[in-house]
């Protein structure tokens, strides 16, 4: 409200925002019979809202008050004079009344509980939801969660055992960590963002951003029609052993797919030729050899001779462990001699595990790139109490959000990224 807008401005933009998407999925509105689960906040009034606006556009919903919110509720007296019928759970013996709404409803809004929620749900809440989950199973309706699914962990992504997955997720102003999280990103079904007039500036302050299709389309160079390949940026790839040829030849394609002009794949030399035939599009540096597919730590001289002109570098997809090889990625990395922007990835992070005080060798711009459980080997670091319990657990994606505690480890040029089921990036440190 500091900012001007109202909380009742804000209330009556979310119902309608939510109102519009049921009308989206469902189609023409007339006659159909809504549920409107309600809880005892500003999630709840949402709740009210919309069932208010989809009676007036023809539809049947009935609003459900798991908790009884006050009689003065404007929203509440707004639902109920525009004809949407109220019933309270504490006026539902044995909740037939739930039973009844849900069992005819083609359509569920959950909207009991918002990001407030701090503690396990319990009580008649507890028993609404089970009584969701029981017709659900018998009946299949859509369930449309107001801003998240109740029972669902706004910043950690876990969810209560009373939790609904729900078919469409409208989530106002902005997606929440937790929606995309798991195991709570299970339960968001199609997740919508909708704009409800947050005035601008209120987010200034915070650092995470969610990387969209458009918001990365917005940071690729233009491409002119009367470009050549050179223009569009050289990527050097250090890949691939005896039993990973496949990495080497994904890894090339990706590089070419994301943009890059030219690509050169460096590998140990008798893998060319099994390379080559399906990968059509680099060029190639075949490198020597301690060995049958196995690259010689004497390729590093060759490497760095030829870094320059190169915009980028990748090392480490399916490069191995043998000994040269880890000695050839420690004088590659350790090198003071130039080397573009590099992304270490796979072999390439577990040859950095077992480095001592890799940290503070590395040299230049570099991102690491590693799923959860290399995270935690590479930064020798104990991950922060997650939905799995005790720090012995599996890590989870959920846990990347805030997997270092030790950043100054990474060096002021380095970036990490933990990969799960969704990637996080993790800017560069400072100090």
């Amino acid at each position: 409200e500091r900012a001007g807008v109202s909380t009742d401005t804000l209330m009556e933009r979310a119902g309608l925002e939510v109102a519009r998407r049921v009308a989206h999925h469902v189609g023409p509105l007339t006659g159909v019979p809504i549920a409107v689960l309600v809880g005892p906040g500003n999630n709840g009034g949402d709740g009210l809202v919309a069932a208010r606006l989809l009676r007036q556009w023809g539809a049947r919903p009935v609003a459900y008050l798991a908790l009884d919110r006050r009689d003065s509720d404007p929203k509440l007296a707004m639902a109920a004079n525009a004809g949407v019928p109220v019933l309270r759970a504490s006026d539902d013996a044995g909740l037939l009344g739930l039973k009844s709404a849900l069992g005819s409803a083609h359509v569920v809004i959950d909207s009991l509980l918002g990001t407030g929620r701090s503690r396990p749900v319990g009580g008649v809440l507890e028993r609404v939801l089970s009584g969701l989950a029981e017709t659900r199973s018998r009946r299949r309706s859509t369930l449309l969660a107001v801003d998240l699914p109740t029972g669902l962990d706004a910043d950690t992504g876990s969810t209560d055992p009373a939790c609904n997955a729900a078919d469409v997720t409208v989530a106002l102003g902005y997606p929440k960590i937790g929606l995309l999280t798991f195991p709570g990103a299970g339960f968001v079904g199609t997740l919508d963002v909708a704009d409800i007039g947050i005035p601008a500036g209120q987010d200034d302050d915070v650092t995470l951003r969610l990387m969209t299709p458009e918001w990365a389309g917005a940071l690729l160079p233009d491409r002119p029609a009367s470009a050549h390949k050179g223009a569009f940026g050289r990527t050097f790839v250090l890949a691939g052993s005896r039993s990973y040829v496949g990495a080497a030849s994904l890894a090339a394609a990706a590089a070419g797919r994301v943009g890059a002009g030219l690509v050169t794949l460096a590998v140990p030399e008798s893998l060319v030729p099994a390379i080559a035939a399906r990968a059509a599009e680099p060029t190639f540096l075949p490198l020597p050899e301690s060995s049958p597919g196995v690259v010689s730590d004497d390729a590093s001289g060759l490497i760095l001779d030829r870094m320059d002109g190169y915009d980028a570098l990748l090392v480490g997809c399916g490069m191995g462990n043998e000994p040269g090889t880890r000695r050839l990625v420690e004088r590659l990395l350790y090198s003071d001699r130039r080397r573009p922007p590099t992304v270490v990835d796979a072999d390439g992070l577990n040859i950095l595990a077992t480095a001592p005080d890799w940290w503070d060798w590395m040299c230049g711009w570099i991102r690491l790139a590693a799923g959860p459980r290399r995270v935690r080997r590479w930064c020798r670091c104990r991950w922060r109490q997650g939905p799995e319990g005790n720090d012995a657990s599996p890590p989870s994606a959920g846990r990347g959000i805030a997997c270092w505690e030790e950043p100054r480890r990474c060096g002021s040029g380095a970036s990490q990224q933990a990969r799960g089921p969704w990637t996080i990036p993790r800017a560069p440190f400072r100090g």
